[in-house]
This record gives structure tokens, sequence and C-alpha cells, in this order.
């Protein structure tokens, strides 16, 4: 019911922009069907809501016993030093003075610290949000943080003084209050609470199920005014214990102060400020999730990011719902924020702007456009603009400031590609995209947050190229491996188109060929080695040589050899060309002992020699950089006054699916034997159903590289 009438609120959304959308979350025991939750990324609407549980914690903060202080009965890995015995995080509104709402977030959490390894958690960092253009910021408040010891029996508190709260700035929109427990040690509980007071709305604290230390119990509850709107990400593949959804009916008093004047209206003189109460009735959305025994998340061999897998809930605001009027959408459509993006002048206003100042005599042939008027386009940035590394989707100064000083960020130096390239008749476009390691985004929404790089886009009769210019030793339409994750967007006002970068989509070849011939005593092979590689490693030595020299590099091939095998003559092909393929020719001279037995690896220093993949179980999917073919062909000859005593069969694996194949082919001839070997993985990225497949093969191929010819003195 509405006491205040609805112009007042429609005024108030003109002024605020806040908003929020809900969702249902599915769920699931069944282990079957929870392998069918690995996206990585789950959306869901709510559309009614169950009661499903009402379980609880069974801490009872600020009441520890000694019984608290065992783990019997408990099964929890201790090896991390630490235990979080609960935790539980509670968002709600609340009405504020100034008309509007109040975003409340309050933390209670329990650990239980086991040795040294732990006493980090002793430290507790809360993150602010802090308006760049006022001084307004979130408030820490109502802190409660004590140490509980086990002494003669006896459980003795010591609490947390109250002044013992240290402020930090982090950056302009950002600062983190710390505040430290006092006389913890091996043994010791910890306990403490907090209250985050926010005028934000947009910041509706996310909430992690799963963290750096194994957690017992945790719990997270928002209760949303079905005013406001938010999407709901959920990550993860941990079964919830329990997701209880209701609703509510709740009555907010919302306070305003206005200055009246004494003397009626139209007067100037004589005035005074009274506070005007109105009330909103509301059917509040709340739901409640909670996951019990949740281990930590181990990161393993080929992970973009253990972040992109932990069990967790964010938000993102959407819209807020004006009664009587329109709803007012908050989170805009991929056309609009690409047209806000095209106008930011810190983005993409100087692409497409005259940028006079721009030397007309600094590239030949200005007026071309062609594929190899690009070329030298993306050549000369890449070789006159050095990168000092990324900063994020964002330009940190002008154009004319790169250029003249030669240096900037990521998105200095790509965006001015772009630009350059555009000002050449050129059709181009950033792409933004989010690295492998920073998180993947939700393509369906433009979630800019989520994105902290940008690429170029270059398109040529039809033809699409994605330019990175950061470094001199990167190839004309390659990107670097960090850059394919799941996809991109194109920042075109018309035609937002989203950008297919998936790890899938590349695939890194290489050939090597060794031949070894006996030299004229019969007692050394002596020959060559010669390996072609893909870009990938191809841009890894060029910078490796250009960081630390030629030497540097030799000596590492070098001591991947054992000491009986020498190598001679290294040389490059193509080292200082990144559009042709690089090559490594060098000798090799192998003693050979002249025993009645020798033993011989034929992969030399190629074979994989240990499984990629150790662990006996994993819970998220392999994420490896790109599609692999490898192929490996020796030719040997067999020493004089020998015969070949054991000689490794062929063979030939499949991996599931045609994912891949590993071919070991082997043709003894009367003087040689020749080997060729062949890995193949046909894809990138594999569910974590595959993971024991992937293991059993990759240890086929590791305990087959292994095998020795063996010659045997006649």
């Amino acid at each position: 019911m509405w006491y205040r009438g609805k112009k007042h609120f429609q005024k108030l959304a003109d002024i605020h922009n806040h908003h929020i959308f809900l969702y249902k979350i599915s769920l699931t025991n069944n282990p079957a069907i929870m392998n069918r939750r690995l996206s990585v990324l789950s959306i869901f609407i709510i559309f009614s809501f169950t009661s499903v549980s009402q379980d609880q914690s069974s801490v009872k903060f600020g009441q520890v016993t000694a019984s608290d202080f065992s783990l019997k009965n408990i099964k929890v890995d201790t090896t991390y030093g630490a235990v979080i015995l609960s935790e539980i995080g509670n968002s709600y509104f609340d009405g504020n003075s100034d008309g509007w709402f109040t975003l409340m977030h309050q933390v209670k959490k329990r650990i239980y610290i086991l040795n040294k390894k732990a006493f980090d958690l002793a430290t507790v960092a809360v993150y602010l949000y802090h308006a760049s253009n006022n001084d307004s910021e979130e408030k820490l408040e109502n802190i409660k943080a004590s140490t509980y010891n086990l002494v003669n029996g006896n459980v003795e508190e010591i609490k947390m003084s109250k002044g013992d709260v240290f402020r930090e700035k982090m950056s302009a929109n950002n600062i983190v209050k710390k505040f430290t427990m006092p006389a913890v040690k091996e043994g010791s509980i910890i306990e403490y609470s907090y209250t985050i007071k926010s005028d934000f709305l947009f910041n509706l604290q996310p909430w992690h199920f799963q963290g750096n230390y194994p957690k017992l119990w945790s719990e997270y509850k928002v209760q949303i005014p079905q005013i406001f709107d938010y999407i709901t990400l959920s990550t993860g593949y941990l079964p919830y214990h329990l997701v209880d959804n209701k609703t509510k009916r709740c009555i907010y008093l919302l306070r305003e102060r206005r200055s009246i004047s004494a003397l009626g209206p139209g007067t100037t003189s004589a005035s005074s400020d009274r506070t005007e109460t109105f009330t909103y009735e509301s059917q509040d959305n709340i739901v409640r999730w909670v996951v019990k025994d949740a281990p930590v998340l181990k990161e393993e061999n080929f992970t973009t990011s253990v972040n992109n897998h932990i069990t967790k809930i964010e938000f993102q605001q959407s819209a807020v719902n004006i009664p009587g009027s329109e709803t007012k959408n908050i989170m805009r459509s991929w056309p609009a924020l690409s047209k806000d993006m095209m106008e930011d002048k810190d983005f993409g206003e100087e692409v497409i702007a005259s940028n006079k100042w721009l030397d007309k005599n600094w590239l030949n042939n200005p007026e071309t456009v062609s594929l190899e008027n690009a070329k030298n386009i993306f050549h000369y940035v890449q070789r006159n603009i050095k990168c000092k590394g990324n900063s994020g989707k964002y330009k940190s100064q002008t154009f004319k400031e790169t250029f003249q000083n030669k240096n900037g960020f990521t998105a200095d130096v790509n965006l001015l590609l772009t630009m350059l390239l555009h000002k050449q008749g050129f059709n181009v476009n950033p792409v933004i995209l989010s690295t492998r390691s920073h998180g993947m985004i939700t393509a369906s929404y433009p979630l800019i947050q989520q994105y902290n790089y940008v690429i170029c886009k270059l398109t040529i009769n039809d033809k699409v190229y994605y330019l990175d210019a950061t470094s001199p030793n990167r190839s004309f339409n390659y990107l670097p491996t960090y850059c394919y994750n799941n996809g991109g967007r194109c920042i075109n006002v018309e035609t937002p188109s989203f950008e297919p970068l998936f790890a899938d989509s590349i695939s890194e070849n290489k050939i090597t060929n060794v031949l070894l011939m006996l030299d004229d005593k019969g007692s050394n092979w002596k020959g060559t080695l010669q390996s072609s590689y893909g870009n990938a490693e191809a841009e890894d030595i060029r910078e490796t040589i250009s960081e630390k020299g030629l030497a540097y590099f030799n000596k590492k091939i070098s001591d991947a050899y054992p000491p009986d095998i020498k190598l001679n003559e290294i040389k490059f092909t193509n080292l200082d060309s990144t559009e042709k393929s690089l090559a490594i020719k060098y000798d090799l001279n192998i003693e050979n002992n002249a025993s009645d037995i020798i033993y011989f690896s034929p992969m030399l220093k190629e074979a994989i020699t240990e499984n990629y993949f150790k662990a006996p179980d994993r819970y998220y999917p392999v994420e490896m950089p790109f599609k692999l073919y490898e192929t490996y062909m020796i030719k040997l000859f067999i020493p004089v006054g020998y015969t070949v005593d054991e000689i490794p069969k062929s063979e030939r694996l499949n991996l599931d699916n045609n994912d891949g194949m590993f071919e070991y082919l082997v043709r003894k001839n009367e003087d040689d034997i020749d080997i060729r070997v062949i890995l193949k993985l046909n894809k990138a990225t594999f569910p974590v159903e595959d993971y024991e497949t992937l293991r059993t093969f990759f240890d086929l191929v590791v305990k087959k590289e292994a095998e020795q010819i063996v010659f045997k003195k006649k």
C-alpha cells in the first residue's frame, strides 16, 4: 500500500540507478545429474518459492565450550592448518533517511586454527566501495571479535579492542579495513562478526561457499524487496545441502528530510527542516543457500582459474520496478553499452576521431587498404610501442601520448592499433574479453566488469583477423593463449557481435626430425635434430631470447639432455620473422660406451616423462590452452657389431569419441630403425567425466615413450 504516492518513487528512480533480478537454482544429489551441471555458469529464474529445509548450523556464536576444540567424528582435511567451523552471511535492505534504501550485509564466522600455517586467518580484511567522485563510502559497523583458547580444560576468551581497526586505500574506488584477532596461537578458535552498510545498491555482496580452507558449514541468505531486480550468477559443482525459497510481506519506513518555509509558499526567509516518513509495502523474495563440508578445490594442471569453478553466488544489477510505472532497466543492452563505450574518452572516442596530430608520413602507402598494409601497421605498432602490462580494457593516456612516449598498457597499445587501421580505411573494431586467469564471461548479459582485456578485430574481404600488438614476438592474426577463454564481444554500435574465442579453435603444431648415424669408428652416433614450432612455443622462444639472450637459450637446450649427449652448431630459421615458422636445428653427438649391452631412448628429450594428470580425482574440467598435434620422427643406425635385442612394438591408442590419438610406429630395417610418434588432441577442454579416460591415456603415453631400444653385442 502506498501512503506517499507514486510520484515520489518516480523521482527517486530518476536519481538512483538501482535494480535486481531473482532466480531459482536447481539442486540434486544424484552424481550422474550433478555431472551434467558441469557448465561453469548456471543462471536460473525463480518462478515459485518452496521451503526446502529448516536445517541450522550447530554453532552458537558467542558460546564456545571445551567440546568445540575437538574434531572427533568429523571428517575434514586438516592439512591446510585451519577449519572454517561455521560462516553465515545475511544481506537485506533497510529504509534510510534519504528517502531510499540502504543495503546491509552481516557476516558471522568461527574458525579453528590448528597450526601456524593458518595464522594469516587471524588478520581479517574487509573490502569496501568508495565513490571516486565524492567522499561517500561503505561503512563497516558492529565489529565483534574474540579469540578463545583452552587452558587447563577451561575456555578463556580474549576480546579485540574496538579501536584496533585500520583503514588502507587500495584504489580510487576501493578501501580495505583490517583488524587482527588477539592472542592467537595453535589450537585457538577465533570468532568475529561485522556489518557492512552500503548506499551503493549495485554492490550486493557475493558469497563463496569454497575457499582456501575446508568449511563445515557455509550459509548465505538474501532478502530483496520486490521493487528491485538482480541477475544471480551461480558457479561450482558442490551439491547444496539446502536451498530455501520463500516470500515474506514486509513494510519499509523511508524517511526524507525537507526544508519547509515557515512563512508559507513563495517566501525565502524563515525556514525549518522537517523529516517526512512514508512506507513501502513489499512481498520480499528470500533465498537461503547452505553448503556443508565444502572441501578446498585444489588447483591442478591445465586450469584457467580455480575461481571459475569454486561454488559461489554473485549478483548483478538489472532493473527497478516503480509501482504504477514502467520497469526501469538499469543493465544496458549490448548496442547501448557499445554506443557508450565508443563515446567514452578512455575507450572508443579517439578511435574514430580525426587525430590530426598524427604525422601523415608515419607509414608508407597510407592509402592502401590491403592485407599487406594491415600487416605493416600491425608490425609498426608491435615493434615501436612497448607494452607495460595489462591494466584493463580502458586507456591510461591519450593516443598521442602513447604514440610519442612509445609505451603504454594493453588497452593503449591495441586501441591505438585499432585507431591507426581505422584511419587508413580498414573495417576494424575493438573486442573486449576476459583472460583465462581473470574468469569466464556471461555471454548473454552485458556485464562489463567481467571483461579485463581488449584486442583488435580486422575484417578484409569477409575474412576476420584478430590482432594483439602487445609483443614484438607475436605473429599477425595470432592472440596469446590467455585470450582464448570463452569468447569476447565486438564493440560495434550497430552489430556488437559475440566473438568465438575458444581454446578449441586453435591448434599448436610441432614437427621434430632426428637423424643419427654412426661415426667412422662405429662407436658414437652423430647427427642432427630439427624442430619447427607452432605459434605459442615460437613466441615463447623469441620472448626468452629477446629478454635473456641467445647464450641463455642455447644453454637451456643443452641442459635438457643427459651429459653423454653433446650439442653443437645451434641454428635458427626465421628467428626475426614472426610471419614465418620458427625452426631450430643443431648437431648431436651421442657417446657410445661400447659395452656388451647398449640402452638407447629413441625419444631423446622429447618424451613426456610424467603424466600431466597426477591427481586421482578431479572436480572441474581440464582446460588446455589449445589443441595439440605433435609429430616426432627418428632414423637411427644400428651400431656396427651389435644386434637389436629389444625394440618397442608399434602401438596406437585412441582417446574416446575421436578426442585424440597416440601413435607409435616402429620399422626395423637391416641397418637402421625408423620410428614415428604422433600425439594428437582434437579438443582443448575436457569435461570432468572424461578425466579418468584422459589420465589413463597419458599414463600409457608416458609408459610407451619411456621404452628403450636394447642393442646386444654380437
